[in-house]
């Protein structure tokens, strides 16, 4: 196995999460805008929980998916079951590692890999709840101040 397939092999897993993550944010970011130009500062408490509900959920599940991505390679080329694939995929994901599954020696390099992919597709994700709150925090401030808010404040930025 050359350095070169190696390093293939790592660029197009790296492209498919950053892509698969991308994706799915693009979709989150286009359906809060529309939630947004309905009346963000409407939600109640329980219906801006739902909504948070809503979005992490859907965060978990585009992480799940990354991890599976990275696990299906690890079932084809190094790993000997389902079971190890997916649990070595998710040390390494999250950054916890796993020391008693190691990579064949000519794979070893996708484990860091895969944690970095992580740890930035985690703060991706991190980053647009941290959004998604403080646009309903500040939308029950503006409706506290005004409360009939005009048209503006409700268009997304």
């Amino acid at each position: 196995m050359s350095f070169m397939q190696q390093a293939g092999a790592a660029a197009v897993l790296l492209m498919v999460t950053l892509w698969f993550e991308c994706a799915g944010m693009g979709t989150l970011i286009y359906w809060a805008r529309r939630r947004a130009a309905r009346g963000m500062y409407q939600l109640g408490i329980w219906d801006s929980a739902v909504l948070m509900v809503r979005f992490t959920s859907v965060m978990i599940g585009m992480h799940v998916g990354q991890v599976l991505l990275w696990a299906m390679f690890y079932r084809w080329r190094c790993l000997p079951s389902w079971e190890s694939a997916f649990y070595f995929s998710a040390g390494s994901y999250s950054t916890i590692g796993c020391p008693d599954i190691v990579l064949p020696r000519v794979w070893r390099v996708l484990g860091p890999l895969e944690s970095v992919a992580g740890m930035l597709m985690c703060g991706l994700s991190v980053s647009f709840l941290f959004a998604i709150v403080t646009r309903l925090v500040g939308r029950e401030m503006a409706g506290r101040a005004n409360p009939s808010p005009s048209l503006e404040s409700v268009r997304p930025e």
